[in-house]
């Protein structure tokens, strides 16, 4: 086992401190089946630990001025950039996907960093001319308080970068937990925010069971911001939990994202984009396309298209070169696939290209085309989250836009027309957080990412994504 690896074995962050643990559980490399290192399997002790240093650090790290801030993150982003290759060999190794993908993840991931480094010195105020001449009304911006960060296992970097710095940039303290499928690139990303120097207390780390974990900080009143990417299930869950004590939340959970293709659209720009959204990372992304709707005029061309480019695709472990897809995360989810693209078949749908597991070891699916795809196959309804393109009919943009907001989620969705007026029209229609026109790339650190629906509330990105660590305080000052 690589020495660098194990350095990042058995201990949280807590206090500005590792934390060993005795109890611990193994992480596994999902294109192997074999275990590549061990976490501590904490729990409600640890959880509540982490809270205390935060708690206790709050108050210096909230007064510090924004340009200290901003000090400490330039300094982690500079430290990511410089470790990236070494990280993403470590990602690829737990996560599952190709090397290339894992280095433009931590680009990502210091991007975003840099981004907040520097709105941490615009958090403004504001000074509201008052109705009555006796008054100064002022508002300020404060920061939360203690916040809590639950981090997904399929981008477990870049999230990891995309909760922790607007809120540190913010005034925030933080505990974090990071998913017990990818927690050594989270472990790894820590050592180099306390390699900056950043105070004691103000960012700590658990791993363990989620359930105790999560019931320490939902109860805990210190804690006073919730921020979760996953399912809509366990979101709707830690909502139910937060109402008791009123905890600002931030929750990016499910989707079930439509790309619509016109006819007057550029049918090979559009099945490049469509391809490298729907299959990058294993088809694993919460803003991946999950039904693709072409126009019956074009629906032929543009099915030839995408299964000519989903044939080239390499499948393998992403350690290996020039492999474009990995493993999926789990037995779990290869099993969901399966099922899903088993009851499409029994219901009509035609396998153009893929339809298949792969290899003795790991859990790999092939990439998949299904067409003759219709609105009673449960993908339809369901995210497949899995290396599976369904292609689907439409005749007019009344019935696509009617078919694409049927479902309970609203996170993103892609329309590819060359039509301006309709660009305008499709895309106010859509019901869904972000829609992308022309393209599949929503992710920039300038930018409001989050949908609506069951597809949860709150933003990352942007200086939206740092209000969500932030109150207003309305101060009524009556002048002599």
């Amino acid at each position: 086992m690589n020495s660098e690896i194990q350095s990042y074995w058995n201990y949280c962050w807590i206090d500005g401190c590792k934390e060993e643990w005795t109890e611990s559980t193994e992480v596994i490399n999902p294109a192997t089946g074999e275990e590549i290192g061990y976490i501590p399997n904490g729990g409600e002790e640890l959880a509540a630990r982490a809270v205390d240093a935060a708690h206790r650090a709050f108050s210096a790290w909230s007064k510090r001025p924004g340009p200290d801030r901003s000090r400490y993150l330039k300094e982690w982003a500079r430290r990511i950039r410089k470790k990236s290759t070494e990280l993403a060999q470590l990602l690829s190794l737990e996560q599952g996907k190709p090397v290339s993908e894992a280095e433009g993840e931590l680009g990502v991931a210091a991007e975003f960093v840099e981004w907040y480094a520097e709105e941490a010195k615009r958090i403004y105020g504001e000074v509201i001319p008052s109705s009555r001449s006796d008054h100064r009304i002022t508002v300020l911006r404060e920061p939360v308080g203690v916040a809590a960060l639950i981090t997904p296992w399929n981008y477990p970097a870049a999230m990891v970068t995309r909760k922790v710095a607007p809120a540190l940039a913010a005034g925030c303290t933080v505990v974090v937990k990071p998913p017990k499928e990818t927690p050594l690139i989270a472990i790894a990303l820590f050592r180099e925010l306390m390699a900056t120097g950043l105070p004691s207390g103000v960012a700590n780390l658990v791993t363990g069971k989620a359930s105790e974990i999560g019931e320490a900080w939902l109860t805990d009143s210190r804690v006073r911001k919730l921020s979760f990417t996953g399912s809509t299930d366990v979101g709707k869950m830690l909502m139910r939990q937060a109402a008791d004590q009123v905890k600002r939340l931030s929750l990016e959970l499910g989707g079930n994202a439509p790309a619509i293709v016109f006819p007057d659209a550029d049918l090979d720009k559009a099945a490049d984009a469509i391809v490298d959204n729907k299959f990058e990372n294993c088809g694993q992304m919460c803003n991946g396309i999950n039904l693709i709707y072409a126009h019956r005029e074009i629906t032929q061309a543009l099915t030839e298209r995408i299964a000519d480019r989903v044939r080239q695709l390499k499948v393998g472990a992403g350690t290996q070169p020039g492999m474009h897809v990995g493993p999926l995360i789990n037995e779990e989810a290869r099993r969901k696939v399966a099922s899903l693209i088993d009851d499409a078949r029994e219901k009509g749908a035609e396998v153009r290209v893929g339809g298949e597991e792969l290899f003795e070891k790991g859990t790999f699916y092939t990439p998949t085309v299904l067409c003759s795809v219709n609105d009673s196959m449960k993908l339809t309804r369901e995210e497949v989250f899995g290396p599976v393109a369904p292609i689907l009919t439409f005749d007019d943009e009344e019935e696509v836009i009617a078919r694409s907001n049927r479902t309970p989620y609203g996170l993103a969705a892609y329309l590819f027309t060359r039509d301006a007026s309709r660009i305008h029209r499709v895309s106010e229609e859509l019901e869904f957080g972000m829609v992308g026109v022309n393209g599949t790339s929503l992710s920039f650190p300038q930018a409001p990412f989050g949908g609506i629906k069951e597809s949860g509330m709150g933003r990352e990105g942007g200086h939206h994504g740092l209000e969500e660590f932030l109150e207003l305080k309305y101060i009524a000052t009556v002048l002599d």
